[in-house]
């Protein structure tokens, strides 16, 4: 079994880091300056049907702007009609954007949201337990790409506490109020301890501004409804307190 972590963001590079981000910056100037965009379902759908089938690296929406699509594994056999926008996770989150679409064994998925307290007036599928380190209004983006190699899962995060370390790791369930609801961490095969070759480990550290992004690349997929959400931790490595949880849609693809 291989496996991989790699940790970006802006600014000097981690200690830990192997690669930097690849998102030019023209795709920074709109994730800084318009927020979380939002593509119609069938453009974005085919614009990632083309990525998978041709290797293109970026996805073009409708209003100009551009939308990371990650390219690691690359896709095999020609496109699948039409992809679709998937529906929210949360029933109802206005601050939502979800993306799918899928190429011969191949799938994209896009999930973004906007932070929000459990209980606030404005639902959110982005739920911040601690605002000090995770801001009201702070945004979440989170990607995977699958096919039978593997799985590259990509995130990015802006209104963050600026200059600061955190861990990030995919887990079980869906966000609740409670900050344990979404359950432990995701694990390849089941195990005692936490290590993030057998587990979706994404720990980065933010710029001056509070923006972050991370990256992980496996060699296994996840399991049909088996990873269900992020979890934001107050500090990196395999445990920490739980600062905020963003609820995933993540797919069960690639090979066990």
């Amino acid at each position: 079994m291989t496996a991989w972590m790699v940790r970006t963001e802006h600014g000097p590079a981690h200690p830990n880091s192997g690669l930097r981000g690849t998102a030019g910056r023209e795709d920074d100037a709109m994730w800084r300056g318009r927020g979380v965009s939002r593509v119609p379902g069938l453009l974005a759908g085919t614009a990632a049907l083309l990525t998978l089938a041709c290797g293109v690296g970026v996805a073009h929406g409708a209003d100009g702007g551009a939308t990371d699509v990650p390219g690691g594994h690359g896709a095999h056999g020609a496109p699948a009609a039409g992809g679709s926008a998937q529906e929210p996770g949360g029933g109802g989150d206005p601050s939502r954007t979800d993306d799918v679409a899928a190429a011969g064994g191949s799938s994209w998925m896009r999930a973004a949201g906007v932070f929000s307290p459990p209980g606030s007036f404005v639902p959110s599928d982005a739920l911040t337990y601690d605002t000090r380190l995770v801001p009201a209004g702070a945004r979440i983006e989170v990607t995977q790409l699958a096919d039978p190699s593997g799985t590259r899962v990509g995130a990015r995060l802006r209104g963050l506490a600026p200059g600061r370390a955190y861990g990030m790791h995919v887990h079980t369930s869906p966000c609740g109020a409670d900050p344990t609801a979404a359950g432990p961490h995701y694990q390849h095969r089941p195990a005692a301890t936490a290590d993030p070759v057998n587990e979706v480990w994404l720990d980065f550290r933010t710029d001056e501004e509070g923006d972050g992004r991370a990256e992980a690349l496996h060699g296994w997929g996840f399991r049909e409804g088996g990873a269900r959400s992020v979890i934001i931790h107050d500090r990196q490595g395999g445990a920490g307190e739980r600062a905020a949880c963003f609820t995933v849609p993540f797919g069960p693809h690639g090979r066990d």
